[in-house]
């Protein structure tokens, strides 16, 4: 994937409504710690149709929070989204239409383009996940290196700084995460991707590939 382009490799941008954010960017992950300050940007053109049920927390219509989950703003969730049980949306969220965070998963920081899934005990940090983008029972993307020092992309055979100390995951549209399976930081999931439960995975899996959860990878048929 070339620098330049893995953005338009990823995702569909009609699918978010942060799609100007993470287009103007050089580098696409460099939009992550822009977000707070784009939802700012974003709230006046809300239709009509999104309420604020709390201090800057913004629903689109026909979406339904549970009462034990917890959301925090600056926060922006579009239509028919369900907010499960027990799910904590931690601040500087962009959620598209139809998304489901589920029960006892946590996002934050995170663009989730339309119809993206983490419905059962998952962890989404400093993260983009694209259209139809999900995630299976405790698949973690994980944010922070244990030393805490930056965090870096594998771009073909080029390694490449990202000048972030918390990055979690791209992941493209309609990529499946199987249960279980842990993102390292910095990990680039191609469009269509399946990666098997139990997975450690790390670096850029393309487009249209299988990850067994022995490493080896096989072209999805």
């Amino acid at each position: 994937m070339e620098k330049d382009k893995l953005g338009d490799q990823l995702f569909n941008w009609p699918h978010s409504r942060a799609a100007h954010l993470l287009r103007e960017e050089v580098q696409i992950w460099q939009a992550i710690p822009k977000i707070a300050e784009y939802i700012q940007q974003l709230i006046p053109e809300l239709p009509d149709s999104y309420q604020e049920i709390k201090p800057g927390v913004w629903l689109g219509p026909n979406t339904e929070v549970a009462p034990t989950a917890i959301i925090q703003g600056p926060a922006i969730i579009g239509a028919r989204c369900q907010i499960r049980h027990n799910a904590f949306v931690r601040k500087h969220i962009i959620c598209g239409d139809g998304v489901v965070i589920g029960n006892a998963s946590e996002v934050k920081n995170a663009i989730l383009f339309d119809q993206v899934q983490i419905p059962h005990f998952n962890y989404v940090g400093d993260s983009i996940l694209g259209y139809k983008a999900h995630l299976g029972a405790g698949a973690i993307l994980s944010n922070y290196k244990a030393q805490g020092d930056e965090i870096h992309l594998q771009l073909g055979q080029q390694k490449t700084g990202s000048g972030l100390r918390k990055f979690g995951a791209l992941l493209g549209d309609e990529a499946e995460i199987g249960a279980n399976a842990v993102l390292f930081p910095g990990t680039i999931i191609g469009r269509r991707a399946i990666i098997y439960p139990l997975s450690p995975v790390r670096g850029t899996i393309p487009a249209d590939t299988i990850l067994k959860n022995d490493g080896r990878q096989y072209p999805r048929r």
